[in-house]
């Protein structure tokens, strides 16, 4: 089930309002044999359980009940070829992709002996999930945005070489520039980075030959994650990167109890290039840390440093570390991401990379940093209480700001400051959300909430809106100066917002034109789901990226 967790929510949400007859008897075609009851449960921990479980709803709801309230055959069919369903017309499907506005991959690696392990390894599930008394908001944040009305011109720059043969064909997630030579790069996340020049793309690093460990499967942010070359690279050579690897590959750094699962690992890795120049890399590595995650999702999606930064200054040279919860609040384990400073998942970190002092010996702690030296705190976080800070970044004027992807009610976009708690996972935007019961649901502030110490999102949008939030950049010149260029990840929708005035952001949506016609990007890259992405070089030139055909556009303009 490839990207299962994207695809299994959409089927279990909906079967489970459907009322079926009380004598209709499904699941009575399912095998009871407990060879095969085994096998399914291993293909569930494999590509389900990042996202569901059996005792509460996660990314997608609590899987208890369902082979005996939805024909088995049915549940064969959608799994294989969601996308074709819906385009027949299939009632429940259609109903599907009305509630969720994405189509979800097929699974085609999936046999059909897999499908009938699955199956009985479900089976085994019987309790049918029960409703909460408390009913929740029922549309937290009703106002829609509005058009701007802009149409900014795209120009197909490259496409990178497609790395597999199902969509997303290209898994390129950032593009940026080293900053003193303005040499251009964007990775693709199953382990290539590329440089890009003259409109060209050529290889410069193949981290999946040096790293042959990594693991880019079932996708799910899964891969070669992110990248950052020290400002000072072209004296130094450093180049720093984030990947993952399979469960206790090796002793992590930060690990859970023997009692919770390990699903991977994520490493973060220094190279030291023989020639800054070069056209391809050759040198050497070091790895400075390794840290242990429930499921596949939400993992170390970032790493940075503070471009402003002067020599001399504090943040120069320091490595910021989006972390996320490894989904471990969706699946039972609160505790690892409400852990108040204590621990490092669910935090942006800020390291030293040159320095020595952390437990490992391998990096730096900061002497500034909020928690650094303070008994039962991790000196590594700077910020914490997040979900999944899927982008850390700073504005023109040197503030930092994080996009968190939300659970199934808010997106946001977090101006970050040291120490301070952003709310996960008791908080998603400015609601109540209680992990320990159904966590699709969000209810109303109390009258004490600031006795918490939350802060808030400077922008929360609903998944009326988007989906899933990807941070952009800033337009640096242009009629769009300052403006904020952004999107949703699935549908590929645009938005902006001027972030001068934080009491007074407005989110405004605006569209492209491509070779001359006003097009949705679903159009333009041919797939249904898009997987935007930004990148902006040093002279400023902001692109668009379409991970579905693995291509990168200019935004003319800006």
């Amino acid at each position: 089930m490839k990207n299962s967790a994207l695809l299994l929510p959409l089927l279990f949400v909906f079967v489970f309002s459907c009322k079926q007859s009380e004598n209709e008897k499904y699941g009575s075609d399912i095998s009871i044999n407990p060879e095969q009851i085994v096998a399914g449960r291993a293909i569930f921990n494999q590509y389900c359980s990042s996202c569901h479980n059996f005792q509460q709803a996660t990314i997608g709801p609590n899987l208890s009940g369902l082979t005996r309230r939805v024909d088995s055959q049915w549940i064969r069919e959608f799994v294989k070829n969601p996308q074709e369903m819906i385009e027949k017309g299939d009632v429940r499907a259609t109903e599907l992709y009305a509630q969720f506005k994405a189509y979800m991959p097929a699974s085609p690696q999936l046999q059909e002996k897999d499908f009938d392990a699955l199956l009985s390894y479900l089976h085994t599930f019987s309790e049918v999930p029960k409703e909460g008394d408390a009913t929740g908001l029922n549309d937290p944040l009703p106002d829609p945005i509005p058009d701007s009305g802009i149409r900014l011109e795209l120009e197909l720059l490259t496409q990178i070489p497609p790395s597999d043969t199902v969509p997303p064909l290209a898994k390129i997630t950032k593009l940026e520039s080293e900053t003193v030579s303005g040499r251009t790069f964007v990775q693709d996340q199953r382990g290539v980075l590329y440089e890009l020049k003259n409109g060209k793309h050529q290889v410069y690093f193949l981290l999946r030959d040096l790293r042959p460990d990594l693991m880019f499967k079932p996708g799910l942010a899964t891969g070669f994650g992110s990248y950052a070359f020290h400002p000072e690279f072209q004296k130094n050579g450093l180049l720093y990167t984030a990947h993952s690897e399979k469960g206790k590959a090796q002793k992590p750094d930060f690990a859970y109890a023997d009692s919770i699962k390990v699903t991977l690992q994520w490493v973060l890795t220094e190279w030291k290039t023989d020639n800054p120049t070069s056209k391809t890399f050759e040198g050497t590595s070091r790895e400075l840390l390794r840290i242990d995650f429930v499921t596949q999702i939400h993992g170390m999606q970032e790493i940075t440093f503070n471009p402003f930064a002067k020599p001399g200054e504090s943040d120069y040279g320091k490595l910021f570390i989006g972390i996320g919860d490894g989904g471990s609040a969706e699946n039972g384990y609160a505790f690892i991401a409400d852990h108040q400073g204590a621990d490092i998942w669910s935090s942006i970190l800020r390291i030293d990379p040159s320095g020595n002092n952390s437990k490992n010996g391998k990096y730096g702690i900061p002497t500034d940093n909020p928690f650094a030296g303070k008994a039962g705190k991790q000196g590594e976080v700077y910020a914490y209480g997040f979900r999944n800070p899927n982008r850390v970044f700073w504005d023109p004027q040197g503030r930092l700001l994080a996009t968190e992807i939300g659970h199934k009610n808010v997106e946001e976009l977090n101006a970050i400051e040291p120490g301070k708690f952003y709310g996960w996972p008791v908080r998603e935007g400015t609601f109540i959300i209680n992990p320990y019961g159904n966590m699709a649901k969000v209810f109303s502030l109390p009258d004490d909430d600031s006795s918490l110490g939350s802060v808030f999102p400077l922008i929360q949008l609903d998944h009326d809106e988007i989906a899933a939030i990807i941070g952009g950049y800033f337009v640096k010149s242009g009629p769009h100066a300052g403006k904020f260029l952004f999107g949703d990840v699935p549908s590929g929708r645009l938005l902006m917002a001027d972030l001068s005035d934080w009491k007074n952001i407005k989110v405004e949506t605006w569209g492209i034109k491509f070779q001359g016609k006003e097009m949705g990007l679903e159009e333009l890259c041919g797939s249904p789901r898009v997987d935007l992405k930004f990148g902006q070089d040093k002279t400023g030139q902001l692109y668009l990226m379409t991970k579905a055909d693995g291509k990168i556009y200019k935004i003319k303009g800006v």
